[in-house]
């Protein structure tokens, strides 16, 4: 139990920021589950994070959850260096966790002991993008924070390129062909996207590489090219011309496994030398080919 009194020039001061403060290792974001779990009291009594402290207020903290660390995952490394650190996510694995009070194994806690700055800390710490739990696939994140500003401008300026590889339900017409449709958030369902007039520009180029014929069904394997870096692109895209991916729970039908796996990443390091990363498609592709 972490015990804290508010000094006069506390006063006025929201309780998640005085106690985000003295938690330096942990975001506001990160923190917000303590109140939830009323695992924050002032004075004895559960607050809200907004709750605005008095000079004198006793806070108490309950940090148990703060300790508890995450199983030890192992994820196939691509290549590594002193400044980065480029892996195959498997699928199911999130990429960070959502809040402190999700201690699941991720990516960002299997780079963890891979950093070499202190100035990197929190549950996203060296994640320079994401891919959803669902995606398989090449990810790259960074070992210091220049390094984590050089490679997320690069994302944000688009000036890195990005290849996956999906499995849709039907043959899109035409079979090569971009996807422009402005995408937005779904105000009846926040926490999912959907193709709208009121969206940020998006473009997905795709071309058909195989056709598949599974139990009467026709379905393609896809090579996309996502020109901007919208959340759930990908699949709110495919949805929107009616060919949505294969296992998407979501935008889809749902199923056992999602069959969107990122093959390819092309970046500058630092020192300027530009690599293209690449991993192979899972066995479930190859098995659904069967």
């Amino acid at each position: 139990m972490l015990k804290l009194k508010a000094k006069d020039s506390d006063k006025a001061k929201r309780v998640d920021v005085f106690i985000a403060e003295n938690l330096p290792d942990f975001s506001r974001s990160a923190l917000k589950g303590l109140f939830t779990k009323n695992f924050v009291t002032v004075d004895n009594k559960a607050v809200k994070a907004s709750h605005k402290l008095s000079s004198g207020d006793t806070i108490e903290v309950d940090t148990s959850l703060l300790s508890v660390v995450p199983e030890v995952i192992d994820i196939p490394i691509i290549y590594e260096d002193e400044d980065v650190a480029v892996m195959n996510k498997p699928a199911g694995v999130l990429t960070h966790s959502k809040g402190v009070l999700n201690n699941e194994a991720t990516v960002a806690s299997f780079i963890k002991d891979k950093l070499n700055d202190p100035n990197l800390i929190g549950n996203r710490a060296g994640i320079v993008h994401r891919l959803d739990r669902g995606t398989s696939g090449v990810i790259i994140s960074a070992k210091n924070e220049k390094v984590l500003k050089w490679l997320q401008k690069q994302f944000s300026t688009r000036k890195t390129n990005k290849t996956y590889l999906a499995v849709v339900e039907g043959i899109p017409t035409p079979e090569q062909a971009i996807i422009d449709a402005p995408i937005e958030r779904n105000p009846k369902k926040p926490q999912t996207f959907r193709v709208g007039g009121a969206g940020r520009p998006s473009q997905t180029r795709y071309k058909v590489l195989k056709k598949v014929n599974r139990s009467s069904n026709l379905y393609s394997v896809l090579e996309l090219n996502p020109q901007t870096g919208r959340t759930h692109q990908l699949r709110v895209h495919l949805k929107y011309i009616g060919h949505p991916i294969v296992g998407d729970h979501i935008y889809g039908h749902g199923g056992e496994n999602m069959y969107l796996h990122a093959k390819s990443l092309e970046v500058t390091l630092p020192g300027g030398r530009r690599v293209k990363f690449e991993a192979a498609e899972p066995k479930i592709f190859k098995d659904f080919y069967r």
